[in-house]
């Protein structure tokens, strides 16, 4: 059907007066989800007819979308909406609340029972613009049902009861107000009563408003300090006024006005001066009546003296003052006491790192002398030696000593890797592989007793760790397995890619992401939850004396935390242990891991120039003696100063060699950034007795930067210098 029949249709449908009508004569019904006029079902075409003969709000919520059909009456509570809401459907009718019609409609258009509502408010969005306000409606809705008693559209009766609502709520709220107002009257009244039979009632007062005459009686003449004569003869309300206290009067006239403007109850507290100069706290409780008309007619009223009562709740300000000044500075003095907390915590820690040091101390003389009087006494065989000429055998007294200096250095490393502070050399790595290249090792250590398996996961991510400290701290684990079992057992060792959620990451004290785990389970003798708890304590072992230093596990713990990482221990009395390493992923690929040739000192250089700065004079001279043998062309200097003059002068160097703790206020670091600034990419060699984070960059160095740890041998000297000379180029 064209428009211009719908058109017709609706003509004929939507006749008669009313500006509803006109507009539905006008509309293109065929465009609205209801379609045609003439495609309407008899049933609805009659109540159509019917809702615009009504004066009350009505409309249809028609077919499955509910299209809208509304009489004049309606219109008003469309208001802004009007009269584009006509033919839509409801949700974009009424999309602000849609979300609470549309159940019930759909429940109507289901079941076919008829539903009402009394004083239904919505937040409608009908005036203009597009706000909103808050509307009352009584309701009902009720099916309309075709011939083959389908519903074919909801009946909506809704008269708005807004202007009711608010009225009661009105009403309601003076009514409450008048109450109250009731109530304090007799609370006034109720005081009075009390003041009288206790005795309070100082004086009384009649104040004939229009004739405006304020008389009073003895007791109030002397409250006020007034002439008692005067005062019952009649005194202007100004003389009144002039005896109450400065800060109150004010206050007390503007009650006065308003109590004679409302009428009703009156009640005020103010000072007035006696005949004594003293001013005394009052209560004044009064009533205004009026004339018929409003005009106010005359105010009686009554003294109470309240000077107790004024002291008790001043003291009660007073308290409530301090609690409040008390609440503001609570947070200060919380702050205070919570640094003095902290302060007395860190003197606590600082207590028991003390005892702790001086358990090291112990610890560390009795390793070192042993070690000491191993190298003293082997090199002291070898002068003897030599001093009387006997060179054969010689070698093992200086392999005796070599070996005793190995044992201190590996000793120092497990002490700097306990406090965390070794200075790791990270690289991308294959843990499978490390594994896989020291497993013969590992099974030569643990002897025969103990049986090794390697359980390692296929596509195992990569891990950014120092290599050397890994297969440590693995070589340790292995140790403690095996020593767990002094009859034989299995030891499995175990990789595994994990994924560490929140929560898991704060069961295990990590953050939460991806980790390597690198775990060692032994069948042993297991340990008790206190065993566990004190694992990583420094010289704690449960082993006999002798045969443990107590640093294994302290040491995993450092390198792991220093790692980004950390280790957990699951284990129970009787059921073995298993140790787990956590180490964050990698995300890139693994370096090859190369298994280091013999050392030995490579001579042949073409006499490169090399720049050593140490404080040392035995260590330089060593240092020196060795690469003047190897070939290298060496300068000296003694510290950052010298050797920055060095670099200045513009002699050639192609390294850099500094220890790292230099006297004379330029440690090693900063004479390798002031050299690196004159000469870009100049390489430099750290040497150090210990890790000086702050100094070669928090554990990490940059390239063309590399680190030796003291004590070292000549031939580890020599070989990290060919190293370093083979790759990159030559500096000026």
């Amino acid at each position: 059907m064209n428009s211009d029949s719908s058109r017709e249709n609706a003509a004929e449908l939507f006749a008669g007066p009313g500006e509803v009508r006109s507009h539905a004569r006008q509309l293109d019904w065929s465009k609205t989800p209801l379609g045609a006029t003439a495609q309407w079902s008899p049933a609805l075409r009659t109540m159509v007819r019917c809702i615009f003969e009504s004066p009350f709000p009505i409309c249809l919520w028609s077919g499955p979308q509910y299209a809208l059909i509304y009489n004049d009456a309606y219109r008003r509570i469309l208001s802004a909406k009007h009269p584009a809401a006509l033919g839509q459907p409801g949700s974009i009718v009424w999309a602000e609340i849609w979300e609470e019609l549309q159940p019930q409609f759909d429940s109507v258009r289901a079941g076919g029972n008829p539903v009402h509502f009394e004083d239904a408010p919505f937040v409608m969005a009908r005036l203009e613009g597009g706000g909103t306000e808050t509307a009352w409606f009584n309701y009902s809705l009720s099916p309309l049902r075709d011939e083959d008693a389908r519903v074919v559209a909801v009946l909506n009766i809704t008269p708005e009861t807004t202007d009711r609502v608010l009225l009661q709520r009105r009403l309601a709220e003076e009514q409450a107000a008048l109450a109250a107002s009731e109530a304090a009257a007799k609370v006034d009244a109720q005081r009075v009563q009390l003041a009288l039979a206790a005795g309070a009632i100082i004086g009384t007062w009649f104040w004939d408003i229009p004739a405006d005459r304020f008389t009073a009686d003895e007791p109030f003449a002397r409250a006020f300090g007034l002439d008692p004569m005067l005062a019952k003869e009649g005194i202007p309300l100004a003389d009144i006024l002039a005896t109450v206290h400065p800060d109150d009067q004010d206050g007390l006239a503007q009650a006065i006005d308003a109590a004679t403007i409302r009428g009703g109850a009156y009640s005020h507290h103010y000072r007035v001066r006696r005949a004594d100069g003293r001013y005394h706290w009052i209560e004044a409780n009064g009533r205004v009546d009026h004339e018929p008309d409003g005009t106010p007619l005359s105010f009686p009223g009554v003294l109470i003296d309240i000077e107790g009562r004024r002291a008790v709740e001043e003291e009660r300000d007073r308290a409530i003052a301090a609690l409040v000044a008390l609440n503001e500075t609570l947070e200060q003095r919380v702050e205070e006491r919570s640094n003095e907390l902290m302060r007395t915590e860190e003197a606590l820690r600082q207590s028991q790192k003390m005892e702790a040091v001086g358990q090291l101390t112990g610890g560390l003389a009795h390793d070192f002398n042993n070690l000491l009087t191993g190298m003293m006494g082997n090199l002291e065989l070898l002068q003897m030696r030599i001093a009387r000429g006997r060179l054969d055998d010689i070698d093992r007294f200086v392999n005796a000593a070599q070996g005793a200096g190995r044992r201190a250095a590996s000793l120092t490393q497990r002490l700097l890797a306990f406090s965390r502070r070794q200075t790791l050399d990270p690289k991308p790595t294959d843990v499978n592989r490390l594994i896989a290249g020291i497993e013969d090792m590992l099974r030569r250590t643990v002897g025969a007793t103990a049986q090794i398996e390697v359980v390692g996961t296929a596509g195992l991510w990569a891990a950014n760790i120092d290599a050397g400290q890994l297969e440590s701290a693995l070589l340790n684990l292995c140790i403690n397995a095996r020593d767990a079992m002094p009859h034989g057992g299995r030891i499995t060792i175990e990789t595994a890619n994990k994924w560490l959620d929140e929560r898991t990451g704060k069961q295990r004290d990590v953050t939460p992401g991806q980790y390597i785990s690198i775990c060692v389970t032994d069948n042993g003798c297991g340990m008790s939850a206190e065993t566990i708890a004190r694992a990583f304590e420094p010289f704690f072992t449960t082993k006999p004396t002798g045969q443990g230093t107590g640093l294994g596990l302290s040491m995993i713990y450092g390198f792991a935390k220093q790692s980004g990482g950390q280790v957990r221990i699951y284990s129970e009395l009787g059921h073995g242990t298993t140790v787990c390493v956590y180490l964050p992923r990698h995300f890139g690929e693994s370096e090859e891991i190369v298994t280091a040739e013999p050392l030995r000192i490579i001579d042949g250089a073409g006499g490169q120039p090399i720049l050593v700065v140490e404080d040392e004079p035995t260590i330089r001279h060593l240092i020196d003696e060795v690469l003047g043998e190897a070939g290298y062309t060496v300068t000296n200097a003694v510290d950052g100063a010298s050797g920055l003059r060095v670099v200045e002068s513009g002699t050639p160097i192609e390294l850099l060699i500094t220890d790292v703790g230099l006297p004379n206020g330029m440690n090693g670091r900063q004479l390798a950034d002031a050299a690196r600034t004159l000469r870009p990419g100049l390489k430099v060699l750290f040497i150090t007795g210990y890790a000086e984070n702050a100094a070669v960059g928090n554990g990490h160095l940059e390239p063309g930067m590399e680190l030796l740890t003291k004590p070292f041998s000549m031939e580890d000297l020599a070989a990290k210098v060919a190293d370093m000379m083979i790759k990159g180029g030559r500096q000026a």
